[in-house]
């Protein structure tokens, strides 16, 4: 099983501080963040970055829904990471300074991909479809954010 990865990232006209309290706000904003492709989003455990699990569905196509259960840790400043309790999912989001009053924001997911055809057709699409998923959280975020 080959090792599968998306990355997105986007400039954003706000501070690093408040772009990544505002992901990190699982309870409050990173909810509203969300586009179409999730559903059932529900805070089980904690709610603001480190010890929060989150769940929700992601339907990143018409016939792939992945059921998540994420566990968040904050391994170093301006960092999120989510392991999903379900599969080898994991999304690390990292937000660093851009200058002045702007912020960069990373958001990039691995996984262990199939084998096979599946997991041919898995490396060579999904990268491109998970990214525009979380271009959308990001352009929501900045939106978010910016106001």
């Amino acid at each position: 099983m080959a090792q599968v990865e998306a990355t997105t990232e986007r400039i954003i006209a706000a501070d690093a501080e408040t772009v990544f309290d505002a992901l990190a706000d699982y309870t409050g904003t990173r909810g509203k963040l969300l586009p179409e492709h999730f559903s059932e989003y529900e805070v089980r455990e904690g709610g603001d970055g480190e010890g929060t699990l989150v769940h929700w569905k992601l339907q990143a196509t018409s016939k792939r829904v992945r059921d998540c259960l994420l566990e968040v840790t904050e391994p170093t400043d301006g960092q999120l990471v989510e392991k999903d309790r379900n599969s080898s999912m994991v999304t690390t989001w990292v937000v660093t300074p851009a200058g002045e009053g702007k912020s960069k924001a990373v958001v990039t997911t691995v996984w262990n991909g199939a084998g096979g055809i599946g997991g041919f057709f898995e490396r060579t699409f999904a990268p491109k479809g998970l990214g525009r998923i979380y271009d959308a959280v990001l352009a929501n975020l900045a939106a978010e954010v910016e106001a």
